[in-house]
């Protein structure tokens, strides 16, 4: 097994090599090229960032006294709405668990709840005969 991993890591090493140094070079200039123009972009996004909270901070200082609670207000129905939303998933979610459960078509984490529900019943059935021992 080691001597098979290590013919595999020789063969390897052997392409590597042997790869043209052209082809290294073309690999080198287009990560070279594209990480310039991500840098660019970069730079630009920031750069325009920069000039739009220059120009909106005026408009901002000027409108604060309705835009804050506005954005307050927003950011609370947008929550509500997110929240209910989420609920109601869940909510379907679950019911359909439990239609599919109750069915007998198996759904996930149904084995998982039948053993839990057996050691629940032994601890209980166990529970049940101490007590009638101690009675």
């Amino acid at each position: 097994m080691a001597q098979h991993q290590q013919h595999l890591f020789d063969m390897q090493q052997q392409q590597h090599q042997q790869r043209p140094l052209s082809a290294q070079v073309a690999k080198t200039a287009t990560a070279v090229t594209l990480t310039g123009s991500l840098m660019v972009i970069s730079a630009l996004t920031l750069v325009a960032t920069v000039i739009g909270l220059v120009i909106a901070t005026p408009v901002l200082v000027i409108f604060s006294p309705v835009l804050v609670p506005a954005a307050i207000t927003t950011f609370l129905v947008l929550a509500g709405l997110f929240t209910s939303g989420g609920l109601g998933a869940i909510a379907t979610f679950v019911l359909t668990w439990m239609y599919k459960y109750v069915s007998g078509k198996h759904p996930i984490g149904a084995d998982q709840l039948d053993m839990v529900k057996s050691k629940i019943a032994g601890t209980a059935e166990c529970l049940i005969e101490q007590t009638r021992d101690i009675i």
